[in-house]
């Protein structure tokens, strides 16, 4: 459909990406790095997306409960200070959280349209049409879609609040972030402000709980991965024979999650047309998450154009929100 011909309008596009295309040459490029990476965009097919769920409702997973409670507390602020007339979500998932800055911006009388913005093309359409059944005054523009290729993809529809929640930010390292932070500067006119959140430094034991929970829901999440590359490429390798690891590294302030060989191996990718050998013991890195203070926030921001306006936390100062406008 056309957005605007009705008030109920769902387009989700895929933006030109081709899947396949873009895993192989991640997995090309990152399991023949030394030493062995892939990126965390492809624990996320429909598993994957459902598995993620489950992690943010275990009780070791501060993150999802805190940045929910925060946004109840400071939405109708965020709301009033920018007026959006569209919410664009980056990385939008299951929208669960989205319906509380929904809430506050219709409040405002100013919100006509959502764009949420994900690389799963599953979650993104079941997440859609349920905001469409539960506002049926909104409209929906689902764009498809990886951060590093595809925000300029996204429509103007008024004036904006764009929002990255969950402190997804820290899965990018610092060259990633930087770039990323400008595509999203280069979306932001004046009137349009970012909403961002961002993970706290806090008690290593506390952190590495959330990354290593009792029930092995996360470790399950971490070798999706590996079945997704087993499925859309052809690939051997025995998922139950890489354990899931997670390790604070205090010289980059982040959380990193691993999968490290139980025994020598090797595994064939076809699709890739490689073969990839593992020694004993040796990991392959899948996910960073890296962690804040304020003072680094803000900082990060002002690098890229961007200054402070709001900053909303819990009183046990675990999670942040920062709302900024452009310079």
């Amino acid at each position: 459909m056309t957005l605007g011909l009705a008030p109920l309008t769902l387009a989700v596009h895929t933006v030109g990406r081709s899947a396949r295309s873009e895993l192989i040459a991640d997995v090309r490029t990152g399991l023949a790095a030394t030493p062995k990476w892939l990126p965390p965009r492809w624990f996320y097919d429909e598993r994957g997306s459902q598995l993620f769920d489950r992690i943010t409702e275990l009780p070791e997973y501060y993150q999802t409960r805190t940045e929910t409670q925060i946004l109840h507390d400071c939405a109708a602020a965020i709301a009033a200070a920018v007026q959006p007339e569209s919410l664009v979500e980056l990385g939008a998932g299951s929208c669960s959280k989205t319906r509380i800055l929904l809430d506050a911006a219709h409040a405002q009388g100013t919100l006509t349209t959502f764009v949420p913005f994900d690389v799963s093309d599953a979650a993104l359409s079941h997440a859609a049409h349920g905001l469409l059944d539960d506002y049926p005054w909104l409209r929906v523009y689902g764009l498809v879609g990886d951060f590093a290729a595809h925000l300029s993809y996204i429509p103007r529809l008024g004036r904006r609040l764009v929002a990255f929640l969950g402190s997804t930010i820290g899965n990018l390292d610092g060259s990633e972030r930087r770039r990323f932070l400008a595509d999203v500067r280069g979306l932001l006119a004046p009137g349009d402000a970012f909403l961002i959140g961002l993970d706290l430094v806090k008690d290593r034991e506390e952190l590495h709980a959330a990354y290593d929970d009792s029930a092995g829901v996360t470790a399950d999440f971490n070798r999706n991965v590996l079945r997704v590359i087993n499925r859309e490429l052809d690939a051997g390798f025995e998922v139950d024979a890489f354990e899931h690891v997670a390790l604070w590294n205090d010289a980059e302030s982040r959380i990193e999650m691993h999968l490290r060989a139980t025994r020598d191996m090797e595994v064939d990718i076809p699709l890739a047309q490689m073969r990839v050998r593992f020694a004993e013991d040796e990991s392959v890195r899948t996910e960073i998450s890296c962690k804040f203070t304020r003072e680094s926030g803000e900082a990060m921001l002002a690098d890229a154009a961007m200054r402070v306006v709001q900053w909303h936390t819990d009183p046990d100062q675990r999670f942040a929100l920062a709302l900024a406008l452009p310079d």
